[in-house]
């Protein structure tokens, strides 16, 4: 199969929801969290899967981090996946405010609109976040030195609700 074609059914599968999980998404790691499918995890993607649960500010956090070992024997994070819940979160605007806070941002922050699906967010350079329900967002960050656009964009797309 030509490498457009697999590009096309990547894209029919995940935009259709069919992906098949079996244990996982192409690449390591896949699997739920708190919730969620997650439908496609980039295939340079580290092996070193980790799972974590944290609150701030009112917001809990259930995190999914995909690490590479690096040349130097540490650890970097190519991928986190964030399943955020709180009351604060209820509107798109509100997650994005809660967004530019946790991650520090200038007050000149501008990441552009992003439709995932039915649901509207906001993404910039290797993060994308979107609001599922009152009380709920999700959000997804690849390493921008390792993925590109194309990638965190299939990433997006194949993180769906459970049920």
């Amino acid at each position: 199969m030509s490498a457009l074609r697999r590009v096309v059914l990547v894209v029919v599968l995940v935009v259709s929801g069919s992906w098949p999980i079996m244990g996982g998404a192409p690449g390591p790691g896949g699997g739920s969290v708190d919730g969620f499918v997650v439908g496609y995890v980039p295939h340079r993607a580290g092996d070193l899967v980790s799972d974590f649960a944290t609150e701030w500010e009112g917001v809990g956090f259930k995190s999914r981090v995909w690490e590479h070992r690096t040349s130097e024997g540490g650890y970097r994070v190519d991928l986190k996946l964030n399943v955020l819940r709180g009351e604060r979160l209820t509107s798109v605007e509100a997650l994005r405010d809660f967004i530019a806070d946790y991650e520090e941002k200038e007050p000149d922050w501008d990441p552009r609109p992003f439709l995932n699906g039915p649901w509207h967010g906001y993404r910039t350079e290797g993060l994308a976040f979107w609001l599922v329900d009152d009380g709920v967002g999700v959000s997804v960050r690849l390493d921008p030195r390792r993925f590109d656009d194309r990638e965190l964009t299939l990433t997006a797309h194949g993180v769906r609700p459970e049920n």
